[in-house]
Protein backbone atom coordinates (compact mmCIF):
# COMPACT_ATOMS: atom_id res chain seq x y z
CA UNK A 1 0.00 0.00 0.00
CA UNK A 2 1.33 3.29 -0.83
CA UNK A 3 1.33 5.92 2.32
CA UNK A 4 0.76 9.14 1.66
CA UNK A 5 1.72 12.68 3.61
CA UNK A 6 -1.52 12.31 5.82
CA UNK A 7 -0.60 8.73 7.14
CA UNK A 8 -1.19 7.67 10.65
CA UNK A 9 1.23 6.42 12.34
CA UNK A 10 2.40 4.00 15.32
CA UNK A 11 4.44 0.92 16.17
CA UNK A 12 6.32 -0.80 19.09
CA UNK A 13 8.73 -0.24 21.22
CA UNK A 14 11.15 -2.51 22.91
CA UNK A 15 14.83 -3.65 23.41
CA UNK A 16 15.25 -5.79 21.48
CA UNK A 17 12.27 -5.26 19.20
CA UNK A 18 12.90 -7.64 16.09
CA UNK A 19 11.21 -10.30 17.90
CA UNK A 20 7.90 -8.71 18.33
CA UNK A 21 4.79 -10.45 15.90
CA UNK A 22 2.82 -6.85 16.41
CA UNK A 23 4.41 -5.48 12.62
CA UNK A 24 2.80 -8.20 11.40
CA UNK A 25 -0.40 -8.17 13.25
CA UNK A 26 -1.19 -4.75 12.87
CA UNK A 27 -0.11 -4.93 9.28
CA UNK A 28 -2.36 -7.26 8.53
CA UNK A 29 -5.35 -5.34 9.79
CA UNK A 30 -3.98 -1.88 7.86
CA UNK A 31 -4.15 -4.11 4.24
CA UNK A 32 -7.20 -5.65 5.03
CA UNK A 33 -8.86 -2.58 5.74
CA UNK A 34 -7.15 -0.06 3.48
CA UNK A 35 -5.86 2.37 5.92
CA UNK A 36 -3.10 4.82 5.09
CA UNK A 37 -0.90 4.23 7.84
CA UNK A 38 1.98 2.20 9.47
CA UNK A 39 2.76 0.14 12.48
CA UNK A 40 6.60 0.17 13.14
CA UNK A 41 9.02 -1.87 14.74
CA UNK A 42 11.30 0.95 17.25
CA UNK A 43 14.06 -0.41 18.69
CA UNK A 44 14.44 1.96 22.24
CA UNK A 45 16.99 1.15 24.76
CA UNK A 46 15.63 1.58 28.08
CA UNK A 47 17.68 4.89 28.58
CA UNK A 48 15.87 6.35 25.85
CA UNK A 49 12.24 5.61 27.00
CA UNK A 50 11.31 8.86 27.78
CA UNK A 51 12.64 10.59 25.03
CA UNK A 52 11.40 8.44 22.96
CA UNK A 53 7.90 8.33 23.85
CA UNK A 54 7.74 12.20 24.38
CA UNK A 55 9.08 12.45 20.82
CA UNK A 56 5.52 10.24 19.75
CA UNK A 57 3.64 13.62 19.23
CA UNK A 58 6.45 15.62 17.89
CA UNK A 59 6.48 12.73 15.39
CA UNK A 60 2.87 12.71 15.06
CA UNK A 61 2.73 9.16 15.74
CA UNK A 62 -0.91 8.45 17.35
CA UNK A 63 0.52 5.70 19.71
CA UNK A 64 2.54 2.60 20.39
CA UNK A 65 2.76 -0.38 22.21
CA UNK A 66 5.57 -1.14 24.72
CA UNK A 67 7.15 -4.72 24.68
CA UNK A 68 9.90 -5.97 26.81
CA UNK A 69 11.35 -4.00 28.87
CA UNK A 70 9.63 -1.50 29.20
CA UNK A 71 6.21 -2.40 30.49
CA UNK A 72 6.48 -1.40 33.84
CA UNK A 73 9.01 1.83 33.42
CA UNK A 74 6.56 3.68 31.17
CA UNK A 75 4.14 3.38 34.45
CA UNK A 76 6.28 6.55 35.57
CA UNK A 77 6.12 8.23 31.87
CA UNK A 78 2.78 8.82 30.86
CA UNK A 79 0.67 11.76 31.59
CA UNK A 80 -2.54 9.14 32.43
CA UNK A 81 -2.39 6.09 33.29
CA UNK A 82 -5.89 4.24 32.96
CA UNK A 83 -6.64 2.52 36.39
CA UNK A 84 -6.47 -1.01 35.63
CA UNK A 85 -2.86 -0.81 34.29
CA UNK A 86 -2.28 0.79 37.50
CA UNK A 87 -3.55 -2.15 39.38
CA UNK A 88 -1.60 -4.76 37.07
CA UNK A 89 2.00 -2.27 37.23
CA UNK A 90 2.71 -2.89 33.69
CA UNK A 91 1.34 -1.09 30.55
CA UNK A 92 1.19 -2.11 27.04
CA UNK A 93 -0.52 0.18 24.87
CA UNK A 94 0.19 3.95 24.61
CA UNK A 95 -2.03 6.65 22.97
CA UNK A 96 -1.63 10.02 21.78
CA UNK A 97 -4.11 12.90 22.83
CA UNK A 98 -4.49 15.56 20.42
CA UNK A 99 -3.10 17.73 22.75
CA UNK A 100 0.12 15.67 23.03
CA UNK A 101 -0.71 13.71 26.29
CA UNK A 102 -0.08 10.28 26.74
CA UNK A 103 -2.30 7.77 27.99
CA UNK A 104 -1.22 4.41 29.12
CA UNK A 105 -3.39 1.23 29.16
CA UNK A 106 -2.96 -2.75 29.58
CA UNK A 107 -4.51 -4.16 26.71
CA UNK A 108 -3.75 -8.08 28.69
CA UNK A 109 -6.55 -8.29 30.34
CA UNK A 110 -8.93 -7.13 27.07
CA UNK A 111 -6.86 -10.13 25.17
CA UNK A 112 -6.94 -13.10 28.08
CA UNK A 113 -10.81 -12.43 28.35
CA UNK A 114 -11.46 -12.53 24.44
CA UNK A 115 -9.74 -15.31 23.50
CA UNK A 116 -11.53 -17.55 25.99
CA UNK A 117 -14.80 -16.17 24.46
CA UNK A 118 -13.66 -16.98 21.28
CA UNK A 119 -12.96 -20.47 22.10
CA UNK A 120 -15.90 -21.41 24.53
CA UNK A 121 -18.65 -18.12 24.09
CA UNK A 122 -20.05 -19.61 26.96
CA UNK A 123 -17.67 -19.23 29.61
CA UNK A 124 -17.95 -16.93 32.51
CA UNK A 125 -15.17 -16.13 35.15
CA UNK A 126 -17.70 -16.94 37.97
CA UNK A 127 -18.79 -20.30 36.90
CA UNK A 128 -16.26 -21.51 38.91
CA UNK A 129 -12.71 -21.66 40.71
CA UNK A 130 -9.75 -20.83 38.51
CA UNK A 131 -6.20 -21.91 38.90
CA UNK A 132 -3.32 -19.44 37.85
CA UNK A 133 -0.17 -20.59 37.28
CA UNK A 134 2.91 -18.43 37.47
CA UNK A 135 2.94 -14.68 39.23
CA UNK A 136 4.28 -12.38 37.01
CA UNK A 137 3.03 -9.41 34.53
CA UNK A 138 0.75 -12.05 32.66
CA UNK A 139 -0.62 -13.50 35.63
CA UNK A 140 -1.92 -10.12 36.22
CA UNK A 141 -3.50 -9.87 33.08
CA UNK A 142 -5.69 -13.54 34.02
CA UNK A 143 -6.69 -12.62 37.81
CA UNK A 144 -7.58 -8.68 36.98
CA UNK A 145 -10.12 -10.37 34.67
CA UNK A 146 -11.10 -13.66 37.51
CA UNK A 147 -11.35 -11.32 39.75
CA UNK A 148 -13.22 -8.31 38.01
CA UNK A 149 -15.75 -11.31 36.47
CA UNK A 150 -16.31 -12.54 40.25
CA UNK A 151 -14.48 -15.60 40.64
CA UNK A 152 -15.86 -17.65 43.68
CA UNK A 153 -12.14 -18.49 44.30
CA UNK A 154 -8.87 -18.36 42.39
CA UNK A 155 -5.80 -20.70 43.17
CA UNK A 156 -2.63 -19.02 42.92
CA UNK A 157 0.30 -21.50 42.49
CA UNK A 158 3.87 -20.14 42.11
CA UNK A 159 7.13 -21.17 43.05
CA UNK A 160 7.82 -18.03 44.69
CA UNK A 161 5.25 -18.27 47.29
CA UNK A 162 6.24 -14.50 48.55
CA UNK A 163 5.38 -13.02 44.87
CA UNK A 164 2.32 -14.55 44.87
CA UNK A 165 1.33 -13.46 48.20
CA UNK A 166 2.07 -9.94 47.10
CA UNK A 167 -0.15 -10.45 44.14
CA UNK A 168 -2.99 -11.72 46.12
CA UNK A 169 -2.87 -8.92 48.20
CA UNK A 170 -3.60 -6.62 45.18
CA UNK A 171 -6.18 -8.33 43.81
CA UNK A 172 -8.41 -9.14 46.88
CA UNK A 173 -9.74 -12.00 49.19
CA UNK A 174 -10.85 -14.44 46.27
CA UNK A 175 -7.15 -15.44 45.68
CA UNK A 176 -6.13 -18.11 47.69
CA UNK A 177 -1.95 -18.78 47.73
CA UNK A 178 -1.51 -22.54 47.05
CA UNK A 179 2.13 -24.17 47.35
CA UNK A 180 3.93 -25.17 44.56
CA UNK A 181 4.45 -28.40 45.88
CA UNK A 182 0.32 -28.86 46.58
CA UNK A 183 -0.50 -27.64 42.76
CA UNK A 184 -1.76 -30.70 41.31
CA UNK A 185 -4.47 -30.84 44.24
CA UNK A 186 -5.29 -26.80 43.53
CA UNK A 187 -6.84 -28.58 40.28
CA UNK A 188 -9.78 -30.49 42.03
CA UNK A 189 -12.80 -28.72 41.15
CA UNK A 190 -11.31 -26.09 39.29
CA UNK A 191 -13.45 -24.53 36.40
CA UNK A 192 -10.25 -23.03 34.39
CA UNK A 193 -6.49 -23.61 34.52
CA UNK A 194 -4.19 -20.88 33.14
CA UNK A 195 -0.46 -21.68 32.61
CA UNK A 196 1.10 -17.59 32.98
CA UNK A 197 4.33 -18.95 33.20
CA UNK A 198 6.85 -19.53 30.37
CA UNK A 199 7.61 -23.44 31.25
CA UNK A 200 6.62 -25.30 28.11
CA UNK A 201 7.56 -22.35 25.55
CA UNK A 202 10.30 -23.38 22.73
CA UNK A 203 13.56 -23.75 25.02
CA UNK A 204 11.92 -23.91 28.21
CA UNK A 205 11.17 -27.14 29.89
CA UNK A 206 7.54 -28.10 29.96
CA UNK A 207 5.26 -27.33 33.30
CA UNK A 208 5.33 -30.09 35.16
CA UNK A 209 1.80 -30.43 36.47
CA UNK A 210 -0.24 -33.54 36.84
CA UNK A 211 -3.92 -33.43 35.44
CA UNK A 212 -5.91 -36.28 36.81
CA UNK A 213 -7.71 -34.18 39.49
CA UNK A 214 -8.93 -31.89 36.64
CA UNK A 215 -12.29 -32.01 36.10
CA UNK A 216 -13.25 -33.19 32.34
CA UNK A 217 -15.03 -30.14 31.73
CA UNK A 218 -12.70 -27.72 32.93
CA UNK A 219 -11.30 -25.14 30.53
CA UNK A 220 -7.21 -25.14 29.94
CA UNK A 221 -5.27 -21.78 28.72
CA UNK A 222 -1.35 -21.44 27.87
CA UNK A 223 -0.50 -17.79 27.34
CA UNK A 224 2.65 -19.24 25.45
CA UNK A 225 2.44 -19.40 21.77
CA UNK A 226 5.84 -20.83 20.86
CA UNK A 227 4.85 -23.49 20.14
CA UNK A 228 1.34 -23.14 19.59
CA UNK A 229 0.06 -26.29 21.03
CA UNK A 230 2.59 -26.84 24.49
CA UNK A 231 2.98 -29.94 26.28
CA UNK A 232 -0.11 -28.64 28.63
CA UNK A 233 -2.05 -28.18 26.15
CA UNK A 234 -1.38 -31.50 24.41
CA UNK A 235 -2.06 -33.45 27.25
CA UNK A 236 -5.49 -31.56 27.89
CA UNK A 237 -6.63 -32.34 24.83
CA UNK A 238 -5.57 -35.94 25.17
CA UNK A 239 -8.16 -35.81 27.82
CA UNK A 240 -11.11 -34.48 26.65
CA UNK A 241 -10.65 -30.92 28.37
CA UNK A 242 -10.47 -28.07 25.84
CA UNK A 243 -7.66 -26.76 25.67
CA UNK A 244 -7.29 -22.71 24.39
CA UNK A 245 -3.69 -22.00 23.08
CA UNK A 246 -1.89 -18.06 23.84
CA UNK A 247 -1.96 -17.03 20.00
CA UNK A 248 -5.41 -15.70 20.16
CA UNK A 249 -4.47 -13.36 23.69
CA UNK A 250 -1.59 -11.65 21.27
CA UNK A 251 -4.14 -11.47 18.52
CA UNK A 252 -7.11 -9.62 20.70
CA UNK A 253 -5.00 -7.40 22.60
CA UNK A 254 -3.97 -5.72 19.93
CA UNK A 255 -7.55 -4.59 19.27
CA UNK A 256 -8.00 -2.02 21.02
CA UNK A 257 -4.74 -0.14 20.68
CA UNK A 258 -5.40 -0.05 16.75
CA UNK A 259 -8.99 1.27 17.02
CA UNK A 260 -7.83 4.18 19.15
CA UNK A 261 -4.97 4.26 16.60
CA UNK A 262 -6.39 4.26 13.11
CA UNK A 263 -10.19 4.57 13.91
CA UNK A 264 -11.57 0.98 13.30
CA UNK A 265 -12.12 -1.89 15.46
CA UNK A 266 -10.74 -4.95 13.61
CA UNK A 267 -11.83 -8.50 13.85
CA UNK A 268 -9.54 -11.42 14.56
CA UNK A 269 -9.55 -13.93 11.77
CA UNK A 270 -8.24 -17.32 10.63
CA UNK A 271 -6.49 -15.89 7.96
CA UNK A 272 -5.17 -13.66 10.24
CA UNK A 273 -3.95 -16.37 12.31
CA UNK A 274 -2.36 -18.34 10.47
CA UNK A 275 -0.24 -14.72 8.59
CA UNK A 276 0.88 -14.32 12.11
CA UNK A 277 1.76 -18.06 12.85
CA UNK A 278 3.88 -17.74 9.58
CA UNK A 279 6.30 -15.50 10.60
CA UNK A 280 6.84 -18.13 14.00
CA UNK A 281 7.96 -20.56 11.11
CA UNK A 282 10.29 -18.60 9.51
CA UNK A 283 14.14 -19.22 11.05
Amino acid sequence: MMLSGAAKLAGVMGWPVAHSRSPRLHGFWLARYGIDGAYLPLPVRPENLEAALRSLPVLGFAGCNLTIPHKEAALALVDRLDPLAKRIGAINTVVVAPTGELTGSNTDVFGFRENLLSAAKTWRANAGPAVVIGAGGAARAALAVLAEGGAPEIRLVNRSRDRAEALARVFGPSVTVIDWEKRAAALDGASLLVNSTSLGMAGQPPLDLALDDLPREAIVTDMVYVPLETPLLREARRRGNLAVDGLGMLLHQGRPGFAAWFGVDPEVTATQREAVLATMRTP
